[in-house]
């Protein structure tokens, strides 16, 4: 099966990896037909842990290719990543930015409490966002395999599609189990759930085709993915980790989400 995954178009591999990440982020979401109830602790522990492996992707994966695959062109080798890197979190910001502006009524009128709504419909929304920048990063690991530069493997660009999707779990989870807190049934938490990482396998092809087009832009596109994931993490995923109180709980369950990316980019890399 590996030997004919590897004779694939880098294009069709990055959409098979991220198809895997959106499954991953579907069987979190469906939890919600399992556990009975809202256990706050699990919830904030698990979007800790996700934090963890996305701070952890951002260098393993994505930072440091871009480093040292810009060490071989003229000028400064940091520049492309530290580019990249402040423009990925400046667009991320733009667009968090623009998230009030979003008509909630339309897409949560089943859940009552306005408070609730906009909780919701926040989370919701930063997790969709930020799967976007998670399946950049999974199609540009993968279009590299095309380009001439022989620092990206398959091992690294699977070990990144595995690592997402482990971590892709928990987030699903913590969509859908909110929503159902909120008045939501559980079918449409569930849908909700997953299709916060339907956006993947659209940006894995975006991202791979840029860069087997654009080979100069790979150390860019790399950092900007990193970026805008360490963004996401600065602005919502820490931040709602802590805020029931659950802050010893949430800071070693990063770590651990942390180390079993890192462990798993440097063991697959």
């Amino acid at each position: 099966m590996l030997e004919a995954f590897k004779e694939l178009h880098p294009t069709m591999q990055a959409f098979i990896g991220t198809l895997f990440t959106w499954g991953m982020t579907a069987l979190g979401a469906a939890l919600v037909f399992f556990v009975k109830g809202t256990n706050q602790k699990f919830l904030d522990s698990m979007l800790a842990f996700a934090g963890g492996v996305m701070i952890a992707a951002s260098y393993w994966s994505l930072l440091a290719p871009a480093i040292e695959m810009s060490s071989e062109s003229p000028g400064p080798a940091w520049v492309p990543a530290a580019v990249g890197f402040l423009l990925g979190g400046v667009l991320l910001m733009f667009v968090d930015r623009m998230l009030p502006a979003i008509d909630t009524d339309r897409y949560l009128h089943d859940i009552k409490d306005n408070k609730a709504k906009n909780r919701t419909a926040l989370l919701f929304l930063s997790m969709t966002l930020h799967n976007i920048p998670e399946g950049l990063a999974v199609g540009v690991a993968f279009g590299a395999l095309a380009s001439s530069m022989t620092e990206s493997t398959l091992a690294g660009a699977l070990a990144l599609a595995l690592g997402i999707g482990i971590q892709n779990f928990p987030e699903g989870t913590a969509v859908s189990m909110p929503l159902h807190r909120d008045g939501m049934g559980k079918k449409k938490s569930f849908m909700f759930g997953q299709f916060s990482g339907m956006v993947e396998p659209i940006a894995a092809v975006v991202g791979a085709s840029a860069v087997i087009v654009i080979e100069p832009i790979l150390p860019y596109a790399l950092s900007f993915a990193a970026g805008a994931m360490i963004f996401v993490v600065a602005k919502e995923i820490i931040p709602g980790s802590h805020e029931k109180g659950n802050v010893n709980l949430a800071s070693m369950s990063l770590m651990l989400g942390f180390t079993v990316m890192m462990t798993l980019d440097v063991a697959l890399g």
